[in-house]
Formats: C-alpha cells, structure tokens, sequence
C-alpha cells in the first residue's frame, strides 16, 4: 500500500503536516502534527476534482466574458454556473455520488440548490468586496468578487448536491 495511506489508515501521519495529509490521504483531515483528527466523506476528493474542471471550465468563460466582452458581473457570473452546471451535474450524478434516482427529478433538486447557492454566495461576495476593497477600482472589486463566489458557492454546492440533489433518499 502507498505509504501516506497506510500512515493514515494506522490514524497517524507521523508529523508529515496538514497539507500533506489532505492531499494524499483523501479521506482524513489532520491536525498540523500530522494526527488524523477526523474522518471526511468519500465522496469530498471526487467532488473536489469535479469541481476543479468546472472551474476551469466556467471561471474561463466568466472572466473572459466579464474582461474581454464586457459583459456585467451578473450575467458574467451566471454563465459560468450555467454552463458549468451542466458539466457538473453530469459528472457528479454519475462519478462522484454515484445517484441512481430519476434524471428529472434530480435535476430539478440540482438546479434549485446551484440557483440557491448562487445568489446566496455572490450577494454575499459582491458587497463584501466592495466594502473591503472600497479603495480600488470597480474591475478589482468584481474580479476579487467573482474569486470570492466562487469560494463561497463551493462550498455550499457540496452541502446542496450530497445532502439534496443527490441524497440517497430521493432514489425514486
């Protein structure tokens, strides 16, 4: 077995550090003494790596048309979740949760949690910014902004997607 997870299966990293046991370990958040402290959800890595092709995905349609086309923080911001929503559900339906219920029905949870999580993690980030940045131009502000939702919606989509658009309960 590869070393860092046979560490971490014994619950002990021998002090290799936070970092190193996240990223290898998978399925353990460590203290930095390199402890394993709690066990996560199987599912968080492969949702993370989901996540980070949809970023790629949608942060390069948002800033390019936000910066290039001059299209609003709004409009800019919700084609990244629109297009990258349809990635994401794809891929987190079938790999991540691996959700066998209805495709209607799921989409429709799906949807209703990334509209959710969107307006609550952008309205938070805008004016956050805006504030906090108060001394910078309105592009500074909106980038940071749009960096800042998406922290934020992240965050939150996990929660919406395992817990109710991909719950178990909702099979049928």
């Amino acid at each position: 077995m590869f070393a860092p997870l046979t560490l971490l299966s014994e619950k002990k990293t021998k002090n290799i550090g936070f970092l190193f046991c996240i990223v290898f370990g998978f399925h353990y958040i460590c203290s930095n003494s390199g402890k394993a402290i709690m066990k996560i959800d199987a599912s968080v890595p492969k949702f993370l790596l989901v996540g980070v092709l949809n970023t790629l995905f949608g942060t390069a349609i948002m800033f390019v048309l936000y910066n290039v086309f001059h299209v609003s923080y709004w409009w800019s911001s919700a084609a990244n979740y629109f297009f990258g929503s349809i990635l994401s559900y794809v891929l987190n339906k079938r790999f991540t949760f691996k959700h066998k219920g209805h495709v209607v029905s799921s989409a429709l949870r799906f949807t209703l949690s990334i509209v959710i999580c969107y307006v609550i993690a952008y309205s938070i980030a805008k004016p956050l910014m805006m504030w906090m940045l108060s001394g910078y131009g309105k592009a500074v502000q909106e980038n940071v902004a749009m960096v800042v939702g998406t922290v934020l919606f992240t965050i939150l989509n996990y929660f919406g997607q395992r817990f109710f658009a991909f719950d178990e309960r909702h099979k049928s």
